[in-house]
């Protein structure tokens, strides 16, 4: 379990923290928290939003970023920023 890894890291050593987990992921199954939606993109192969602390899209990382589903989901993508909605 990877709770924002590279949060408070410089962006080389961030890069080479993600590089790491491309390659362990081969052999381990690891669960990444990230916000950093592009890190999401260059290491996650599965991605699941949250909001509100419920589980409101999952899928194939290609999948949901070329066809999110969820409006919250959309948002996120194209802002970066996810406001929860109840």
């Amino acid at each position: 379990l990877l709770d924002e890894p590279t949060s408070s890291l410089d962006p080389v050593s961030a890069r080479a923290i993600e590089d790491l987990m491309v390659t362990l992921k081969q052999e381990y199954t690891l669960i990444l928290v990230t916000h950093n939606i592009q890190q999401a993109r260059r290491v996650a192969d599965h991605l699941v939003f949250m909001c509100d602390g419920k589980v409101i899209e999952q899928g194939a990382k290609a999948l949901l970023f070329n066809n999110p589903q969820h409006e919250q989901t959309r948002k996120y993508l194209q802002e970066e920023y996810c406001e929860c909605d109840e």
